[in-house]
């Protein structure tokens, strides 16, 4: 900017002799909260700063005021301390700046049209930096951070067969099932069947599981004997880690089980058996992944063009998975009592909030998960918001509201991010977030 003025007004040099902003800070006299469907929190504080700053050029800059209002987003908002990943700023409007010169003590503003010209040159350079909705992008957290939060692939298992098992019951046989899940997950694990009375049982069962980080996250295998009465009996355990694979490649692992995950155990020398499992990982599609990452800060109508039209058959058949985030509730109200948690039915499968006690403003932001074979295109979601009370009796359940959700828009659009109306509520209202992700 200096370049561009040498030459001018028998301007032959420009340089710095001293730079400070003073001892008066800047003064936030006003501040907004802006309430989205995003995850995300945005700010918008009223900035005055009337400093005493001594910035000495060629001229000197005295008595300088300016009044800003800039909007300040943090986003995505995680559950790891500061809780928001990046920080975004930019400009609501033109900043307000006024300020005098002095020039070797004379007052500058005596040369027609200089300070104009000054003010408006100031103004338009630190106006077209970051005046909305350009934005300045300052990074809190590591991506990889808040990556692991989000579902990046489907792990395919197949449990095919066990040999040679540990004998546990009375008879000489056992009853085993085998439990799995992913670490880093504190979803429910999934189990097959149990085969009675055999140490070489073949299941043939395949399982998916949602993979959030596949560099770091485990395959952890344990096979029980099955007991009627009482606990039930680990045979042995075994771990694979996901970084052993390769995207939509089937991999078979014969894996000797052992008795806990300290491998070097001298004195674990018996054997347990083995276990065959393959092993499938199918990362997301990539126009998926878009939709769940930088669409989480696009509209609908901006999300939907980066997905497959509508009457395409990549988004209207196959697999997918179905994430719906239960936000809050607002104004939800119980005639006894107000303990509100949220009910999610789907296809015969029912999910559960945690429960908030004594509010009518609940924030629960849980996420559940559901693997379909095929797009929900003709399949209906209901929420229902309850309160709970300890005691037994007609009144320690009330349903506070309900929502029946059509899921053909997830489908078409990859994405609905919506406070609802609740169905026999007066006022009461529910931030449903539904994604739809193609396998």
């Amino acid at each position: 900017m200096f370049a561009e003025y040498v030459g001018m007004f028998q301007i032959k040099t420009i340089a710095f002799e001293n730079l400070s902003l003073g001892t008066i800070p800047p003064d936030i006299y006003g501040f907004k909260i802006c309430e989205t469907n995003e995850n995300e929190l945005v700010l918008e504080p009223a900035v005055r700063w009337a400093g005493n700053p001594n910035i000495v050029l060629v001229v000197k800059v005295v008595d300088m005021q300016i009044l800003v209002a800039p909007r300040v987003t943090l986003k995505p908002l995680v559950p790891t301390i500061p809780c928001f990943a990046n920080v975004s700023v930019s400009l609501l409007k033109r900043p307000e700046i006024d300020f005098g010169l002095n020039v070797l003590g004379g007052d500058l503003m005596s040369i027609p049209g200089v300070y104009h010209i000054i003010q408006r040159t100031i103004k338009m350079q630190i106006a077209s930096l970051y005046l909305w909705p350009q934005s300045l992008e300052i990074p809190i957290l590591d991506p990889s951070t808040v990556a692991i939060n989000k579902p990046v692939g489907i792990l395919h298992v197949k449990v095919v067969r066990a040999h040679k098992l540990l004998k546990m019951d009375f008879l000489g046989t056992s009853d085993p099932y085998v439990k799995l899940n992913l670490t880093g997950e504190s979803l429910p694990a999934k189990k097959t069947s149990i085969k009675k009375r055999n140490l070489n049982p073949v299941w043939n069962e395949k399982f998916k599981l949602v993979v959030k980080d596949p560099e770091s996250q485990v395959l952890q295998l344990e096979v029980f004997d099955w007991d009627k009465v009482g606990t039930h009996d680990r045979l042995g355990m075994q771990f694979v880690p996901l970084k052993l694979l390769t995207a939509n490649e089937t991999k078979e692992f014969k894996l000797d089980l052992l008795k806990h995950t300290f491998i070097a155990d001298p004195y674990d020398k018996k054997p347990r058996g083995n276990i065959v499992i393959e092993l499938t990982y199918a990362p997301f599609r990539e126009e998926s992944i878009k939709v769940d990452g930088i669409g989480d800060v696009l509209s609908r109508k901006e999300s939907s063009l980066d997905r497959p039209s509508e009457n395409s058959s990549e988004v209207l058949s196959g697999a997918g998975l179905l994430s719906v985030t239960v936000q809050g509730a607002e104004d939800v109200e119980g005639l006894r009592h107000n303990n509100p948690y949220a009910v999610i039915r789907f296809r015969g499968d029912k999910k559960k909030t945690k429960k908030i006690k004594k509010t009518r403003h609940p924030l629960w932001n849980e996420e559940f998960q559901f693997m379909l074979e095929e797009p929900p295109l003709n399949d209906t979601i209901r929420i229902q918001v309850m309160s709970r009370r300890k005691g037994i009796g007609f009144h320690s359940k009330e349903c506070l509201g309900k929502l029946d959700i059509n899921l053909t828009d997830v489908v078409h659009n990859g994405r609905i991010n919506t406070k609802y109306h609740l169905m026999n509520s007066k006022n009461g209202k529910i931030h449903v977030d539904i994604k739809w992700t193609i396998v």
